[in-house]
């Protein structure tokens, strides 16, 4: 009953003069006898009354249940259909939602590649991104051309949803040279299979442009909300860190989209350590002089301008 007995304790930490019997009764929907008979453990919680009642007060249950050295993870959804993919949107915005009515929410993010938040939100970018990621997940050998893709209302709304959720938070997000990367890389091989026409490919680098003059105005106009940092000691490996005064979690990816979730009180520390630890040794761009910023987008800037030229030369030869 040790379990048990860490749960109860931890919600009474929490109340102020309310009934504990009254208070388990009503989030668990169950009589005030049933309650009773838990609280004075004559009968356990269920493993999915101990879930809602750990969501409901916002406990960790890695703290709770678990050894030292050892924590419990959640894991995103599984993604092999545009239905997978809405479900996967929709919880994310809803896993983020969360954090950002909470008093002092900050979002880290190593970004490897791109945020995701840039690139959902009705553009083209957003569109050819869902593409990629549906053709690397679903296991499809075939695969349609992007001019032949189409996106539900739902999936854009979802998309939408996440954009709008990321803009809410505090964000701090470290980046170096090869962030943009996979996204040019991912236009040229498309484009060089036949499955993406050099009009799009075009319009697609635009909106990269156009996702880089974004940040750097951000950087420059901003309210103090967003944060970006330039790193080049480390590769960066697109962990995501949430935290608030009563609250946190640390995502950490496993596959393209897949991400491990924990609550753990420890890891997340750990975690936000290393993240600040990560920023101490980075430029930041918001506060860095005109040129070192300028030099950092310019480069990023003139990759763009490569594929760009690359791919034009690539057509007008028939490659």
């Amino acid at each position: 009953m040790e379990s048990h007995d860490k749960l109860l304790k931890a919600i009474r930490q929490q109340l102020s003069g309310t009934s504990l019997i009254d208070e388990i009764a009503g989030i668990l929907n169950i009589s005030y006898d049933a309650a009773h008979r838990r609280i004075s453990q004559k009968s356990k919680f269920s493993m999915e009354e101990a879930i809602i009642l750990c969501n409901h007060y916002g406990l960790s249950m890695d703290r709770l249940f678990t050894a030292s050295g050892k924590v419990i993870v959640e894991k995103t959804a599984e993604i092999r259909s545009l239905e997978d993919m809405e479900t996967y949107l929709k919880q994310s915005a809803k896993n983020i939602s969360g954090f950002a009515a909470m008093e002092g929410a900050k979002m880290y993010y190593s970004a490897k590649d791109l945020p995701l938040f840039y690139t959902v939100g009705g553009t083209l970018i957003s569109k050819f991104k869902l593409y990629v990621w549906l053709n690397l997940l679903s296991g499809s050998q075939q695969q349609e051309a992007f001019e032949q893709f189409t996106v539900t209302r739902s999936l854009a709304e979802y998309g939408e949803a996440l954009h709008n959720v990321y803009h809410a938070l505090e964000v701090h997000e470290i980046w170096n040279d090869t962030t943009i990367n996979s996204s040019l890389q991912q236009v040229h091989y498309y484009f060089k299979a036949g499955l993406l026409s050099l009009q799009n490919a075009m319009l697609l680098l635009n909106d990269l442009d156009a996702i880089l003059h974004t940040a750097e105005d951000r950087c420059c106009n901003g309210t103090g909300s967003y944060h970006l940092y330039y790193n080049e000691l480390l590769i960066l490996n697109n962990n995501v860190l949430i935290t608030a005064e009563k609250q946190q979690a640390l995502f950490v990816p496993y596959t393209m989209l897949g991400y491990f979730i924990t609550n753990d009180d420890a890891t997340c520390a750990n975690a936000l350590s290393f993240f600040k630890q990560q920023v101490k040794n980075s430029m930041t761009l918001n506060s860095s002089g005109t040129r070192d910023r300028k030099i950092f987008f310019n480069r990023a800037a003139q990759k763009i301008a490569l594929y760009r030229q690359r791919m034009q030369n690539e057509n007008e030869m028939g490659f």
